[in-house]
């Protein structure tokens, strides 16, 4: 199965909650006409995965201070050719960002869906966000991607994330 076989599946099989089944359908059209959806060459926007990593057994959650963007967000990014799925996407792009070995993906698939506008030459990253499970006694090392990378207590992400990282928290906690 191609991933962008797999992003419809997925896409199509997603229960969202406000606001969540307008963006799926945004999802779905793009990817009905853009058969290049999944991969960053497409300019009319493409998907990518993300995955906020939390430690539900001290209450915090990994943020990374995104080297571009000047902002702190959940470990993320483009699908690349050897990812299989979504999934796999996600929980690549937040082991390279972490360093965390061991990261576990939340059962039942993505938590939340979030497009955002970019810089061009595209136009909007279309993020399928996931939640990744950190193991007890995980260490975390910074990579080029990052400024800086920090464990925050739940209760602090609204002081230094953007209401789009606040509302992947609140869905993840939800579902934990």
């Amino acid at each position: 199965m191609s991933l962008h076989d797999d992003a419809v599946l997925v896409l199509k099989g997603l229960e969202g909650g406000e606001g969540q089944e307008e963006l799926r359908q945004v999802y779905l059209d793009h990817l009905a006409t853009h058969p290049d959806g999944v991969w960053k060459a497409c300019t009319a926007g493409h998907l990518t995965a993300s995955a906020l990593v939390v430690d539900p057994e001290r209450g915090r959650v990994l943020l990374t201070l995104h080297r571009k963007l000047r902002m702190w967000l959940q470990m993320g990014g483009h699908c690349e050719p050897q990812d299989g799925s979504l999934a796999a996407a996600a929980l690549r792009e937040a082991g390279e960002e972490s360093g965390v070995a061991g990261l576990t993906l939340l059962p039942g698939g993505p938590v939340l869906l979030d497009r955002h506008r970019i810089p061009p030459p595209c136009h909007w990253h279309l993020d399928v966000q996931y939640a990744a499970v950190a193991p007890p006694g995980a260490v975390e090392a910074i990579s080029d991607e990052s400024l800086d990378l920090r464990w925050f207590p739940y209760a602090e992400v609204a002081e230094v994330a953007d209401g789009s990282v606040v509302r992947l928290l609140e869905a993840t906690r939800a579902r934990l």
